[in-house]
């Protein structure tokens, strides 16, 4: 069993930055973000696979979002920049066990409790 706890949610202006993070209680394979707007389904936003370190992005956030991991500490975080009033959602970190689709929410085994991103124009 792996526990996620995420944290740095919050409202800010279209433009603003914000860094999310997700501490995991053990090592997994890979890990991810995703978020989901009112009305919407789950989307994946970005991944990463954890011994290499190699990242996937969905396109609409290229260039503006990054994610990354710290070994030490077992942590993801996301780092937001530029944000728009179409980033609003509860953004949920999951992790995966073995190898599969990175941008597929099937493929992950874990999920946290979510967090609240509000962009406001």
């Amino acid at each position: 069993q792996v526990h996620l706890v995420e944290s740095g949610g919050g409202s800010v202006q279209a433009g603003d930055s914000l860094r999310l993070s997700c501490a995991a209680s053990g090592r997994t394979y890979g890990m991810g973000w995703f978020c989901q707007a009112p009305g919407k389904e789950r989307e994946f936003v970005a991944a990463i696979r954890w011994s290499s370190g190699s990242t996937n992005y969905a396109d609409s956030v290229k260039g503006r979002f990054t994610i990354s991991r710290d070994n030490a500490k077992n942590t993801m975080y996301l780092q937001m920049n530029s944000l728009k009033p179409e980033n609003t959602a509860v953004y949920y970190c999951a992790a995966r066990l073995v190898h599969g689709l990175e941008y597929s929410s099937v493929s992950y085994n874990y999920w946290g409790q979510g967090t609240q991103v509000t962009v406001s124009s």
